[in-house]
């Protein structure tokens, strides 16, 4: 391995982001010619192909998604080691390079204006995805920081609460149950139910309630969109679990309604996630430190005063 080259893995890198030689070729500025050469190199250094072709693309091998994992890692120490010495050279620019879940992305753009305010130089590179694929940015450094509600339980990971995530229970603003008070899960549930996909938190959170309430439902279907959820609600498909943060311009416009169900709202937390043991660069960190600190307040000025109450519930 000691044949292996910082060039062949930004090139391998490439590959993977864009599989077909010629689109690689001409984002790395090189002749098709001169990647197959680099790519056979890296291959004989390796002592095992690390690309084979499938149809018209070209995907990695067992070893080339090792050494692609590896040139991950050295392309976010470098971009680090580059942010750190920038520090110290008294230079403002920084990348905050930073993943959420989908329930989060209605109220983090606000939490980093926030934090941005006053630094000018802090560049911001915001990654909205599910649990599985911000977990996996994680391993592979693709972000420093990850805010989510399920942290993992690895031992690898660091997870901090900083705020309080309520799930609620949604219909259209004008559903005969929307006037309601103190009513049963059962009832609130007799109808059809529009669901998140499993393995997410909002899903996670209904199942577990369902399951401790011993009630089957209903389910007109399944997305993991947010969005679409909403919009299938507010035309009366039926009624949803759905993060209190995603939900606040459509009950401030009377287009839906949170039902008053016993036991809701679901109390989950906001977690700050980083993987354990690494040197978060100074934006990151410097993050980290605002959401620990000032989280929860600030994030509460995001939410429409028709909510807040859902937060002392």
């Amino acid at each position: 391995m000691r044949a292996v080259r910082l060039r062949q893995l930004e090139i391998l890198a490439a590959l993977a982001a864009q599989p077909t030689l010629a689109r690689a070729a001409a984002a790395l500025h090189l002749t098709p010619s001169a990647v197959s050469q680099q790519i056979a190199a890296l291959a004989r250094a390796a002592g095992a192909p690390v690309l084979e072709r499938v149809g018209r693309r070209l995907v990695l091998t067992p070893a080339g998604e090792v050494l692609a994992r590896a040139a991950a890692a050295v392309q976010a120490e470098l971009r680090r080691a580059a942010e750190e010495l920038a520090a110290q050279r008294g230079l403002a620019q920084s990348l905050l390079s930073v993943g959420v879940i989908s329930a989060g992305d209605s109220f983090l753009p606000a939490l980093l204006a926030r934090y941005c305010e006053g630094r000018r130089g802090v560049r911001v590179a915001l990654a909205v995805c599910n649990r599985e694929e911000l977990i996996r940015r994680l391993v592979e450094d693709r972000c420093d920081l990850a805010v989510m509600s399920h942290p993992p339980a690895a031992s690898r990971f660091l997870a901090v609460p900083f705020a309080t995530h309520p799930i609620v229970l949604v219909a259209p603003a004008g559903h005969p149950l929307a006037q309601r008070q103190r009513l049963a899960l059962g009832e609130a549930l007799a109808g059809p139910v529009i669901a998140r996909e499993p393995g997410s938190v909002t899903r996670a959170a209904m199942d577990e309630l369902l399951r401790r309430a011993r009630l089957h439902v209903s389910i007109a279907f399944e997305t993991a969109s947010n969005e679409t959820i909403k919009q299938a609600v507010i035309a009366g498909f039926g009624v949803a679990f759905l993060s209190a943060h995603a939900i606040g311009a459509e009950v401030r416009e009377g287009r839906l309604a949170v039902l008053d169900v016993r036991g809701l709202p679901v109390r989950r937390r906001w977690y700050t996630v980083v993987r354990r043991g690494r040197r978060l660069p100074p934006a990151a960190a410097g993050f980290a430190t605002f959401l620990h600190e000032e989280g929860e307040r600030e994030l509460l000025r995001t939410v429409p005063k028709e909510l807040r109450a859902l937060w002392s519930r």
